[in-house]
Order: structure tokens, then C-alpha cells, then sequence
């Protein structure tokens, strides 16, 4: 019985620093809707697509730097930027750039923020890109 109690203890207590560990390396991280990330991208110096090379052709957000995630070396670009300062990321849909973004926490960026709904949520809110 102790064994149990002993092991039940031991995995309650590793799912909680997990739990606590995700928290708060995604606390830099905060998704955006559009309208309110184009107020952040207007004041950033640092706007990262994730996307394909090709994708960012067709349209990206202007001032912006391509550095597709699927890349091997996608981590040594990211860390090429400046950390103390925010950064705006984006894909087509969001999936990738909330990877990013994770990422981007991890490696210990302060302020990243994540445009809900990607390329698509802000060209859907009527919004600009430039080709």
C-alpha cells in the first residue's frame, strides 16, 4: 500500500511541475487577434513569418522576415535575434507560428506575440499584404 501511495504521490507531483513548467514558458507568449497585432506589429522591429519561402511570396505583412520553421537551422536564425525586445510571428493559419512562438519562449524571448488565425485572420479582417 505504501508503494502505491508512493508511486500515486510521485506521478501527481511530476504531472504538476510539467503542468507548472509549460505555464510558464508560454506566459511570454500571447495570442493575438488581428486587429490587435497590426497595433503590435506597428510598433515592432522584429515580425517573423514562418511560413515557406514560397508562401511569403504570394503575401506577407510588410517589414516582415522570412524564417521558415520547417528549416534545420530554424533555431540559430531565431537566436540571431534580440530577445530583450518583442517579436511578432505569424503563419498561414496559426499552427506553426504557436509552435514558433514556443520556441521562441523556450530559447528566452520576453514578449512574443502569436497572430490568431495567421496570413488568413488578417487578410479576413480586411487587412493589407504586401507581395
Amino acid at each position: 500500500m505504501k508503494n502505491i501511495l508512493f508511486i500515486l504521490s510521485f506521478v501527481l507531483l511530476t504531472i504538476g511541475t510539467a503542468c507548472n513548467a509549460e505555464k510558464s514558458s508560454s506566459e511570454s507568449v500571447k495570442k493575438m487577434a488581428a486587429t490587435d497585432f497590426q497595433q503590435k506589429v506597428a510598433e515592432s522591429t522584429q515580425i517573423i513569418d514562418v511560413r515557406t519561402p514560397g508562401e511569403y511570396a504570394d503575401g506577407h505583412l510588410a517589414n516582415s522576415l522570412n524564417i521558415n520553421i520547417a528549416d534545420a537551422d530554424f533555431k540559430e536564425k531565431i537566436a540571431k535575434l534580440d530577445k530583450s525586445k518583442q517579436v511578432c510571428v505569424y503563419c498561414q493559419r496559426g499552427m506553426r507560428s504557436a509552435k514558433a512562438a514556443g520556441i521562441m519562449s523556450e530559447m528566452g524571448f520576453k514578449e512574443v506575440y502569436d497572430l490568431e488565425g495567421g496570413i488568413e485572420g488578417w487578410t479576413g479582417a480586411g487587412l493589407k499584404v504586401e507581395k
